[in-house]
């Protein structure tokens, strides 16, 4: 069975960035996912489908086709009161190197790291962690099956699903 839309796809991988592996997945805890739902890059899907058990890939993505280059106007000067909660900003939270989930305005999550700690102000940069690098990919496949209904509708690990009374703000009162 090819590697095709609705396909339930895992894989091994060496994810290398800089002359370092920066990611693996082996076969004993292989990389599993629905192809063609958006789970991975679009140019990393492009590079493995059609392929079949047993096959091997080794391919190299640019910024562009990977993580983006990287943005200089994703680095911010943030309000160090953003951070406050009852007047107090929870002990070790604004660390240089530190990573939190911040909330855009449109109401995604991105994950902020702390670059600066000043009195009053915190800079954060907001670009991917592999923003700017090129990524070269190593692996084979190791299983490809047809998705099930449950699995496209919920995601191959529930991802997708919520439970929910009915009356709640998260999924705006209604439940799937």
């Amino acid at each position: 069975m090819n590697i095709d839309k609705n396909k339930v796809v895992a894989l091994t991988y060496e994810l290398e960035v800089e002359g370092a592996i920066r990611d693996k997945a082996t076969k004993e805890q292989p990389l599993d996912f629905i192809f063609g739902q958006g789970y991975l890059l679009p140019e990393f899907e492009a590079n493995v489908a059609g392929k079949t058990v047993g096959d091997t890939f080794d391919f190299t993505l640019s910024p562009e086709n990977g993580y983006g280059v990287y943005d200089p106007k994703a680095v911010l000067e943030l309000a160090k009161a953003i951070f406050e909660i009852d007047g107090q900003v929870k002990e070790g939270l604004l660390t240089v190197g530190n990573v939190i989930p911040m909330m855009t305005q449109d109401g995604r999550v991105i994950p902020g790291k702390v670059l600066e700690v000043a009195d009053d102000k915190i800079r954060m940069d907001f670009n991917h962690e592999l923003a700017g690098k090129t990524l070269h990919f190593t692996g084979e496949v190791v299983a490809v099956r047809e998705a099930t209904d449950k699995e496209l509708e919920e995601g191959l690990h529930g991802e997708r699903a919520r439970s929910c009374s009915g009356n709640c703000s998260d999924c705006g009162g209604g439940c799937r």
